[in-house]
């Protein structure tokens, strides 16, 4: 063997592992996008805000919606990853996904994703209530609208992805029978805008100037435009949070402090210390913005340690 051929052996031996390399399992596993799942705890929101949180029925049942919840998105992962498999295939990241690179067939992707999305709804029917079991297929058909067509349209897009978060927010109060107060509402769908077109601002900032952005409506908004609607949000978000916390009909005044007005401090602290990574144009996915800043996460904890001592009335 010749020396050439000798550092051809040894590079191709030297190369990193395909990183779509796995099972048929391990690739619709994958597909289903195990990262994401931390947003459906979002379904312990409503019963949070309500102190109904830490009986074992609340926490079985939540448990239930979450399971249910993460089977609806992973549908929808399916069936977008199956539908846009072809273009994914000439983008530099996409390409490693699993159905892009042929480790899930396109017609299985579309079969199992199916298959969650009919159980899923029916499953909640039965388990849950037919509130619940709505609101799996309002959310499923939306997301679906969104895949084919609804990303492609101006604000239309942004208002999706929202309301996707406020129904996580709100499926949890509907399986309890918990009514949904209005500030909690309005806290937790401009609260979610806000993060969102944080996100879009961001995506937009880093692509200025740059041929081929990831999103084809990154080319029609406008930096200004996405600052506008998170800061619009934020405001309104703050507002909101602000107005429940100083509500104070029936709610008892036996605790040692005012928890419930001075978590406001931490919550719109939370707010201005993730706007920073708004403005610089790094704002994320919300998730990595939260666990990669000590800062924010430390204002989480103490926003949640203030907020259960409120709800407990200590």
């Amino acid at each position: 063997m010749t020396e050439t051929a000798v550092l051809r052996q040894r590079t191709h031996d030297e190369r990193p592992a395909s990183p779509h390399k796995g099972g048929l399992l391990a690739g619709l596993l994958r597909t289903a996008r195990p990262k994401q799942w931390v947003k459906n705890v979002l379904v312990a929101a409503a019963p949070a805000a309500a102190g109904e949180l830490f009986s074992r029925h609340a926490l079985l049942r939540l448990a239930l919606v979450f399971c249910l919840f993460t089977a609806c998105a992973a549908a929808v992962y399916l069936v977008n990853d199956a539908r846009d498999a072809d273009a994914d295939r000439a983008h530099p990241t996409k390409q490693h996904r699993p159905v892009a690179a042929g480790q899930v067939p396109v017609p299985l992707a579309y079969a199992v994703g199916g298959c969650l999305g009919v159980l899923a709804p029916a499953a909640a029917a039965w388990s849950c209530g037919p509130a619940v079991a709505t609101l799996l297929a309002a959310y499923l058909a939306m997301q679906l609208a969104y895949c084919i067509s609804l990303k492609h349209v101006l604000v239309v897009d942004l208002a999706v992805i929202t309301t996707g978060f406020l129904m996580r927010a709100m499926v949890g109060g509907l399986a309890l029978g918990i009514p949904l107060s209005r500030w909690f509402l309005i806290t937790t769908g401009f609260g979610a805008l806000f993060m969102v077109s944080a996100k879009r601002y961001s995506e937009a900032v880093q692509m200025a100037g740059k041929a081929g952005a990831t999103r084809a409506l990154l080319t029609e908004y406008t930096t200004g435009y996405l600052r506008f609607v998170w800061q619009l949000a934020a405001g309104v978000a703050v507002l909101g949070y602000c107005l429940w916390a100083m509500e104070e009909g029936g709610v008892p005044h036996t605790s040692v402090l005012p928890w419930r007005q001075l978590s406001m401090v931490a919550f719109i602290l939370a707010i201005l210390r993730y706007a920073v990574f708004a403005d610089r144009g790094t704002a994320g996915e919300p998730e990595d913005v939260v666990l990669g800043d000590r800062a924010l996460a430390l204002i989480g904890i103490a926003w949640v340690a203030m907020y259960g001592l409120a709800v407990a009335n200590w």
